[in-house]
């Protein structure tokens, strides 16, 4: 089992700058592949982001592609989303998840597929 903890969640005003991160422990992170999902209030949980365990391959949620971007470093264990632009709608509870995929580029977008989760962080984006 990995143990996730997300950071850097906060309140920003519109137009403005977060940038998460998620720390991973218990599982070598470099056979994970990571994501990042948000859950408004009132909305059912939806994908944000996702890479690789190389992190040659990202994708985004259509709501994000050009203001935000995940990355990762294997030395610190960490997966990042910077989050640019940020509009009142992307106020949400954000939540990284991970997925052992061994050696493959396997990189999934549903959260079904993912096995392990953090707990959550607060973004409150205000107009």
């Amino acid at each position: 089992q990995v143990q996730l903890v997300e950071s850097g969640g906060g309140l920003v005003q519109a137009g403005g700058s977060l940038r998460l991160s998620c720390t991973a422990s218990g599982r070598a992170f470099t056979s994970l592949a990571m994501g990042w999902f948000r859950q408004a209030a009132g909305k059912e949980r939806e994908f944000v982001a996702a890479i690789s365990r190389s992190g040659r391959t990202t994708y985004y949620a259509d709501s994000v592609k050009g203001r935000f971007t995940i990355s990762r470093d294997s030395a610190k264990k960490t997966a990042f989303l910077q989050m640019n632009t940020l509009k009142p709608e992307d106020t949400a509870d954000y939540y990284c998840a991970s997925r052992d995929v061994g050696l493959t580029e396997y990189t999934p977008k549903p959260q079904s597929a993912y096995h392990d989760w953090g707990q959550g962080t607060q973004v409150i984006v205000s107009s």
